[in-house]
């Protein structure tokens, strides 16, 4: 028994007995009889959706007979050559799935794919573990299903894992697909971004909002989960954390269905907070990785930046929830991780450096969607509104929302406007006229900045 605990043995069997315990009682709680498998399906693979399935499908795959994992994937996108010798020097680094490969019998084609002889597609490398906007950490193999039709129509468990700007298009073609449903099924949505709707009111369109009203779930059953997430590293099984937000009827038992000794998931009620700053870190994180690359990564400037944007945060979310969730824990995290190494990030940085240019889109090659770019827009809209307006601190003078939020208005003109250069988030940052960021957050939380209209609410509406 000791060697048996020494070599790690025991302590296999009894993550084991864990991961099994745990899947047995979210099949009670979803009422699936002996025979019926949990059918768990991914919808869209880019790096976290991805990575999210394979972790399911590392902890449950086992036990075939009780859950299945499958993930969906538009058909047909090629994987160009030089993304082809990158997965092949890949393969032939790790010996495991090298090996793996070659038991399968799939290395050759990544042999002829290398030389040119043959073009693979990312829904056939996905099946053997390898994620297209993430060559450099191969996965484990996953069930890849090309028709959405056939992938969604009897799941149990749908994970969003698609860019916000897909969402609606994506579960309206899913909706169609279980108008004959009679139970609903469970969603959790990974994405990042919002949308703003102006007519006949301003207000904000969450992904969780874009799939309730596509489909017709009601929203107790679609959850958020969002937290300091680079999906890679979450797969290397550094050690992460994260929260699942929604209804406390299935939140509790999702999140214990979906912890692992090293990606912990908690629950909190306060969907709109947590989704809400889901968009928002990306829009900021763009502007970091720009002071990053203009001040050649100044700790000084970028913590001057962190301490500014911030409590712009903060008080956009005040606009947003009577009470919300302090930026602390892992939503402060959240918005740290993303500011210092998300693709937002890394993408403000290329911009700045002159390698990417505005008119290549917000779609990258082996990145996929800058979710920050649509965001900013966004949220620059709905806060520009002047039925919106707010009193300002030294004019005292009713202003739309977004004049408080210089960095945001910069982003805005550098990104959609494109009236600004990326060297003028700096002078957003060093504005002289510009009051201590503790002013703005308390400004946040001693007035009545709430408005319940912006969340489709009626005036007065005191459920957020």
């Amino acid at each position: 028994m000791v060697g048996s605990y020494a070599n790690g043995g025991g302590a296999d069997a009894a993550a084991a007995l864990a991961a099994e315990e745990k899947l047995d009682e979210l099949r009670r709680l979803l009422g699936k009889s002996d025979g019926d498998p949990l059918r768990v399906v991914g919808v869209g693979a880019g790096a976290w959706g991805s990575v999210f399935c394979a972790l399911l499908q590392d902890a449950y795959g086992r036990h075939r007979d009780r859950v299945q994992v499958r993930v969906w994937r538009r058909a047909g996108r090629a994987v160009d050559r030089a993304d082809a010798e990158r997965l092949f020097e890949v393969i032939n680094a790790r010996e495991g799935v090298l090996r793996r490969l070659i038991r399968r019998c799939a290395y050759l084609k990544y042999v002829e794919a290398r030389l040119g002889d043959r073009t693979l597609t990312a829904d056939e490398i996905l099946r053997d573990g390898f994620c297209l906007n993430m060559l450099d950490t191969p996965l484990c193999p996953l069930k890849v299903v090309t028709n959405l039709q056939e992938a969604v129509w009897d799941a149990d468990i749908v994970v969003n894992g698609l860019p916000s700007t897909e969402t609606r298009e994506v579960f309206g073609e899913i909706g169609r697909y279980w108008k004959e449903r009679i139970t609903q099924p469970l969603i959790i949505s990974l994405a990042k971004g919002i949308e703003a709707s102006l007519d006949p009111v301003p207000r904000i369109i969450t992904p969780t909002q874009m799939i309730s009203n596509a489909t017709g779930v009601p929203l107790e059953n679609i959850l958020y989960l969002g937290g300091p997430n680079i999906a890679s590293e979450i797969y290397n099984k550094e050690y992460a954390n994260a929260r699942i937000c929604g209804a406390e009827k299935w939140r509790k038992p999702l999140a214990k269905f979906l912890r692992q000794p090293h990606f912990i998931v908690w629950d909190n009620s306060d969907l709109i907070t947590h989704e809400v700053m889901g968009g928002l870190k990306n829009v900021y994180a763009i502007g970091a990785g720009m002071v990053a690359a203009l001040t050649k990564e100044s700790a000084t400037s970028k913590s001057v930046y962190f301490s500014l944007c911030t409590s712009e945060m903060i008080y956009i979310t005040h606009l947003l929830a009577r009470e919300p969730e302090k930026l602390a824990g892992p939503l402060l995290a959240d918005t740290y991780v993303t500011l210092l190494k998300g693709r937002n990030a890394w993408y403000g940085q290329k911009l700045a450096n002159g390698e990417l240019t505005l008119e290549m889109g917000d779609s990258i090659k082996g990145k996929g969607t800058i979710q920050g770019v649509s965001a900013v827009n966004a949220f620059y809209e709905l806060l520009s509104q002047g039925s919106l307006c707010v009193m300002h601190p030294e004019t005292k003078k009713p202003v739309a929302p977004v004049e408080l939020c210089p960095i945001l208005k910069t982003l805005y003109k550098i990104l959609i406007k494109r009236e600004l250069g990326t060297d003028s988030i700096l002078q957003a940052i060093r504005d002289e006229s510009m009051y201590d960021p503790r002013e703005r957050i308390e400004m946040a939380q001693r007035q009545s900045l709430y408005r319940p209209s912006l969340l489709g609410l009626p005036k007065g509406d005191a459920k957020a």
